[in-house]
Parts: structure tokens; sequence; C-alpha cells
């Protein structure tokens, strides 16, 4: 009896744990004996380990037969958010080191990034004027201490010129549908209460001079070629130890917005989308307080958050209370001294499956490339956040953040929606229904142990399996 119920563990075993692609067979190659019928379903593999980076798989998706493991079950039929796209952030720092590149080089791996037939980066944001990952701050009308310029006559994006509008017009040859967000990290010092680019507010007498600084950024890059679908008002408002940053509470932001911001785009016909907040998950009543004003509310598209502090399933209480505005996922960073597997693990699970699942729009990584320096960064910058590329010369290494946005941004297309799927804590998932028509799901094994499971679909049901903190992206 024992010899016979171990065949019928191995038997199993060997359905459930056959490799997954795109082959249509009667047998297993690896044992011609066997009777599996593979399905046409692909999936796309990252091992915790390594042994495996955003690899296709040959062979891993037996059609679903009858077992006790648990069934994801996917409801194309149940739509939420459409989505935008998935991406990085373009840093100064990132625009540097590409434009640093040979021309041949810098080409290849801009293909690979942004084409469609590659990984298909979908979303960019860049920082309107300096980020902590440039070499310095700066801003778009930097003037001597004691001077102001309220009509914006010497307002120049001329240091944006050298490396980021040449670096973003590339993109644009490979991929001319990507979607830019921008995000200040200060405003002037001039405007400031504090005359410095570290933290200070933004004075009362100069909203309205700033809100005609958003309008000359958009027009300056618009008259590059360059469309800004997006503007964030103020990166992280409520961390102003950052070299540059600004200081702005619920209340300003309300009133700049109402008064100032969203007359000057309407009275330029700007349809830039404008965004609030920008900061971590632990805070939605700074975004509830400014959409609750009547006033402010028909101005904004939406909300933009981060994951340093708080939980991702914050969002949908902000989504609950205020169904007919967007959420965004604009930041989180990779640490140089954390370990691949966790990264991999932690920002699949909360981030392309916990925000999407939360009604985010967007998911960007912090940042798309540094040095092995980890240079540029501003004094009082960030000195640890390793880039989803590492750029030496001509020689680009992918970190994990690559590998994680790679698994959503190649198959989940702009104007895909979010579909329905159960969740388990063991194996975290979300699914989505493609303009094409393709089902798309993206599955981590969130436990100590290889698992077994099924994908069930109303067309075609898989049974697979995934390693200890493996990622696997199914593509039907």
């Amino acid at each position: 009896m024992y010899k016979y119920f171990s065949f019928l563990v191995s038997i199993t075993l060997l359905i459930n744990c056959s490799s997954n692609g795109t082959l249509s067979n009667d047998t297993d190659p690896n044992n011609p004996g066997s009777n599996i019928t593979f399905s046409n379903v692909s999936l796309y593999l990252t091992e915790a380990d390594k042994s495996a980076l955003f690899q296709l798989q040959p062979n891993r998706a037996p059609l679903f037969t009858e077992n006790i493991n648990f069934s994801i079950t996917v409801n194309p039929e149940v739509m939420y958010q459409e989505m935008d796209g998935f991406g990085f952030s373009l840093t100064g720092g990132s625009a540097l080191h590409l434009n640093n590149m040979s021309a041949v080089d810098r080409t290849a791996i801009l293909e690979e990034l942004f084409n469609a037939n590659n990984i298909g980066v979908s979303y960019l944001r860049i920082s309107i004027g300096a980020s902590d990952l440039d070499a310095a701050p700066f801003t778009y009308n930097d003037l001597p201490i004691g001077e102001t310029d309220e009509d914006l006559e010497q307002f120049s994006i001329s240091k944006d010129q050298e490396h980021l509008i040449p670096i973003l017009s590339e993109i644009l040859e490979i991929n001319p549908n990507i979607k830019i967000m921008g995000s200040p990290w200060s405003a002037p010092s001039w405007m400031k209460t504090n005359n410095n680019s570290i933290g200070g507010s933004l004075k009362p007498e100069y909203f309205s001079t700033y809100a005609n600084y958003f309008v000359k950024f958009i027009q300056a890059y618009e008259a590059e070629g360059i469309t800004i679908d997006a503007i964030t008002i103020q990166n992280e408002p409520y961390h102003d130890g950052n070299n540059p940053s600004m200081y702005m509470e619920p209340a300003d932001q309300a009133l700049f917005i109402k008064d100032f911001l969203g007359p000057a785009f309407e009275t330029n016909g700007i349809t830039t989308k404008i965004i609030i907040w920008d900061h971590n998950a632990d805070n939605t009543w700074y975004a509830t307080s400014i959409l609750d004003d009547a006033e402010a509310n028909p101005y904004i598209d939406g909300s933009a958050f981060h994951l340093y502090n708080g939980s991702i399933n914050n969002l949908s209480n902000l989504h609950n209370s205020h169904p007919n505005k967007n959420l965004y996922f604009t930041e989180q960073w990779v640490g140089v001294n954390s370990n691949f597997d966790e990264n991999l693990l932690w920002h699949t699970r909360e981030l392309i499956v916990g925000a999407t699942r939360n009604w985010c729009k967007t998911v960007l990584e912090w940042n798309l490339a540094s040095n092995s320096n980890l240079e540029p960064h501003t004094q009082g910058g960030c000195t640890e956040c390793l880039g989803a590329l590492t750029i030496n010369g001509n020689n680009v290494q992918k970190n994990v953040a690559f590998y994680t946005i790679a698994h959503a941004s190649k198959f989940v297309r702009p104007g895909s929606h979010r579909i329905a799927s159960n969740y388990s804590t063991d194996l975290p998932n979300v699914a989505f229904k493609t303009p094409d028509g393709d089902i798309v799901v993206i599955v981590v094994n969130n436990t100590q142990i290889d698992k077994s499971f099924n994908i069930k679909t109303p067309g075609e049901s898989i049974s697979t399996s995934l390693k200890s903190g493996a990622v696997g992206t199914y593509v039907w």
C-alpha cells in the first residue's frame, strides 16, 4: 500500500511541477512515457537565487487536471482600473549615465527597456528641476540671493537640455506613446520661506508665480516635442530634510490648486493631469482633505503614493471614499546593501501585486540608473539608492528593479484592465486583461517552500508550480 501511495504522489508531483511554456504536447520531453497535455500558456520566470532572470520557460504549463492544490481563479468579466503603465524615475543622474554611453550601446539598452518587443517600459517619472539624484540642486529659475523674478523672465530648462531631454527624445523615438510624469522636489529658493533648497515652504505671495512656473515647464517641454502627461504638486511634502525638498501642508496644496494652478492650466489650455500628495501610504487623510475641498476637487485627477511607511492596502480606503479619482504608485527605492531575493519578493508582493490590487494605475521604481558608486547625488541626497541598472561607461548591469518591472511592463500594456482573481497570502497574485484580449497573471511564491497550484480561467486552465520566492508571469 505504501509503495502504491508513493507512486501516486510521484506522478502527481511530476504533473504539477513539470515545466511551463508555449508547447502543446502529449508527453513530457523529460519523461516520454508520461501522458501530459501542455497548454499554450507562456511563463516568464525569475527565481530568487537568480538561476532564471525573467526567462521564458519551456514546457511548464500542463493543462489542469483535478488535484487538491490551491487554485487562482480568474474572472475577466469583473474589471477594475485601466492601467497607464509600469516603469521608473528617469533622474538627472540616470540621464547623465545614459547620455555618456556610446551611441551604439545606449541605443541597445534603450531598445531593451522601451521597445514593446522587449520589456516595454511604458511610464516614466522625471523631476521638475533637480531631485536628490542630480549632482547638485537646481530649479529652472535660480537667482542670486535677494533677487526675485515674478514674471519668470529668467526661466530656463537649459540644464535638462544637457542630458535629460536628449535621452527622453531618444526614448520617444522608440516608444512615442510613453507617458511622462513630472514632480518637483522644490520651488526656486527665492519663492520659499527659508531661501534654501532644503525645506522651507512656498510663500503665499508666490503661489501665482509658482503656478506659472508649472505652465512654463509644460510648455517648454512641449516645445522640445515632449508631452507631460501628469504632474504632482510636490514630491514628499512631509519630508523636508532632503536636498532639495519643500514642506507643504494639505490646506496650502488645496489653495494652490483651486485658486492658482487649476485656473492657470485652464487659461493656457493645458490638459496635463494634476496629482496630489506623492508621499507615503501611512497618510491618506492628506489626499482626502484636499479631495474633500469642493473647489479643488474638479482640478484633481488623483493621488500618488510611496511605500516607505504604511500599508499598501490603505489605498483602497482612499479609493472607496473618492472612487472617481485615480491612484498612482510613483516611487520605491532598492537599497544597495539589501538582498536580491528579499527585494524580488517584497517589491513584487507589495507593488506589482499590492499597488495594482489597491487601484493604482502605475507602478514606478526609484530609480532607473546609477553607477557603481551610486552617483550622482546631491549633498544630503540618497547615498544608497541602487538603480534598476548600474551603468559604468558602456557596461550595464541589470538589478532587481529591472526584473520586477519587466514582469509587468512587457505584458500589461497601457489600456489593460485589472481583472478579478482570488488572493492568497501564500501566492499573492494579480490578473489583467490586455487591449488585445490576452490574460496576464502575475504570481509570487510568498512561502519558504516550493508551491504547486492551479490557475483557472473561463478558457484554458493550468497546473503549475513556483519555487520559494520565485515570480512568474503567465500569459494566455
